[in-house]
């Protein structure tokens, strides 16, 4: 069996969507679970909608997903250049020959003869189409002489090369994960294959540039799937055996019908990027994943189960057995309906796999966390305390913000149900109690509070309600024996006084 040599292909005219991870993704675990090559090419021939700074955007987002091409602009390799723009030598090369074959032919066509002869189709209720049927009423070489055409090239008339298509054709085909299907020539139109500026259109780059680089298999998203019949005429024309194809299906949006967009991100709060983007032109800023918080093995795992099912229906897998599981046959048919609360879902049992040790570390890299004074060891036991609970490192710090500062404001609706004006007293008591306590960990400090209340005649919720409304500021939180040991006795008398003081 020939090597497999896979490419990710992506423009530089914006961010990198979720669904174009999800294609380097299973650009990558294919490659990896066959032994190949995963090629990153940026396709740059689309001048007018190149977007500065995207194509760094691009590299860099790959990298933080961990998905690290063997060969690309930055890695290098031996099929380089692998930027389409700097490959016009090769192109041109190409063009040549294809001319020299019946596949192709020149247009000389002005904008203004193209529109003249739309605008001739849609009076009489029809669609304009340059194909096998017009392509005979127009200005082009199979219409002129040869001396016509070389004296309209001779005079700088510009042109294009289009494909000419077959007549009458039945195009067999067949797609990894789709399976056989057929498309009549017929229904296809001469594609333009090189501009009037002699770059080539995506088709042919695309065909020049995999064949160039031994791509064995093409696996990109659906709305390709109508290009697949041209593509593989194109190989045909050239002479070129065609790499094996795989279309994927849509990621939907969570709700509806249609494509998941940058849009449904911004109206339902979610990001569809990988890292944060600013739009250079319109200086907005959409979320990126790496950004909200979240974890890229945990992202990535998530990618990869939009539409791809491990063995056992299995959610939690690392990139090693994504790699060793992988398998384009199983990726689905119909399109995947992102949920972003599953992203967070994904995220929270990231969090809990990891170590106390190894969130801990993240949990410092926060600013918040960096400016406070508590030491190691108790930010150890917070993070212990509370991950559990967490989906981000963010939550964390959110959810314990009470052990780096003492309330300065008490909950009304919580002090009118566990304050009244016993409660002071009750609360002095309860200090005088735990300044005499010695080992100030939570199982003493749990019995403690029990021979206290016991001590007083009262349940246990009279005590804890106002202790922890005394400490926290709150009726929230975790257990209050966590809360009293981690904060240590000076800390937590200092606060039952300052809720004495001010609770009323």
């Amino acid at each position: 069996m020939e090597r497999v040599r896979v490419r990710f292909a992506p423009s530089p005219t914006g961010a990198l969507h979720l669904g174009g991870v999800r294609t380097a993704l299973y650009d990558y675990l294919f490659a990896k679970h066959n032994g190949g090559d995963f090629v990153l090419r940026i396709e740059d021939t689309d001048t007018a909608r190149y977007v500065e700074g995207a194509e760094d955007y691009i590299m860099k987002s790959l990298e933080w997903c961990g998905l690290i091409p063997d060969e690309s602009p930055i890695h290098g390799g031996p099929y380089g250049p692998y930027r389409q723009s700097e490959r016009r030598d090769i192109y041109d090369k190409y063009t040549e020959q294809i001319l020299k074959t019946d596949y192709a032919y020149i247009a000389f066509d002005t904008p203004e003869e193209l529109d003249a002869i739309r605008a001739e189709f849609e009076a009489k209720g029809e669609v304009f189409a340059y194909n096998n049927f017009t392509r005979n009423r127009m200005k082009n070489s199979l219409t002129l002489s040869n001396e016509e055409v070389e004296k309209l090239k001779a005079d700088g008339i510009p042109y294009v090369v289009r494909f000419k298509m077959p007549v009458g054709r039945q195009l067999n085909m067949e797609d990894i994960i789709r399976g056989n299907f057929s498309v009549n020539t017929d229904t296809l139109d001469d594609k333009v294959l090189v501009k009037k500026d002699g770059m080539p259109t995506y088709h042919f780059a695309n065909i020049i540039d995999d064949h160039e680089m031994k791509i064995s298999h093409v696996i990109r998203g659906e709305e390709w799937l109508p290009s697949m019949g041209l593509h593989v005429l194109l190989y045909e024309a050239m002479g070129w055996e065609a790499p094996e194809f795989a279309h994927l299906s849509l990621i939907l949006k969570p709700e509806g019908k249609g494509k998941l967009s940058k849009r449904d991100g911004a109206k339902f709060g979610f990001p569809v990027f990988p890292m944060d983007f600013k739009d250079p032109e319109s200086g907005d800023v959409w979320k990126g994943y790496k950004e909200s918080g979240y974890f890229p093995d945990s992202f990535i795992n998530m990618v990869a189960l939009l539409g791809w099912s491990p063995a056992n229906d299995r959610e939690i897998l690392t990139m090693d057995e994504m790699i060793s599981e992988f398998d384009l046959h199983k990726v689905h048919k119909a399109g995947a309906r992102f949920n972003p609360e599953k992203a967070v879902w994904f995220n929270h049992e990231y969090l809990i796999k990891k170590s106390d040790a190894e969130v801990l570390e993240l949990f410092k890299d926060l600013d918040e966390v960096k400016n406070s004074s508590l030491n190691d060891d108790t930010l150890l036991k917070i993070v212990s305390l509370m991950k559990e609970r967490a989906s981000f490192i963010k939550d964390i710090y959110n959810d314990s913000k009470f052990f780096f500062e003492a309330p300065t404001s008490y909950d009304e609706k919580a002090s009118k149900k566990a304050w009244n004006e016993e409660t002071g007293n009750l609360m002095q008591d309860f200090a005088g109690m735990l300044s005499r306590v010695e080992a100030f960990e939570p199982e003493t400090l749990k019995q403690a509070i029990h021979d206290f209340a016991e001590a007083k005649g009262l349940g246990m919720g009279k005590v804890m309600m106002p202790l922890r409304l005394a400490l926290v500021g709150e009726l929230k939180g975790p257990d209050v024996p966590d809360i009293l040991s981690i904060l240590g006795k000076d800390e937590s008398i200092l606060r039952l006084k300052n809720a004495i003081s001010n609770i009323k």
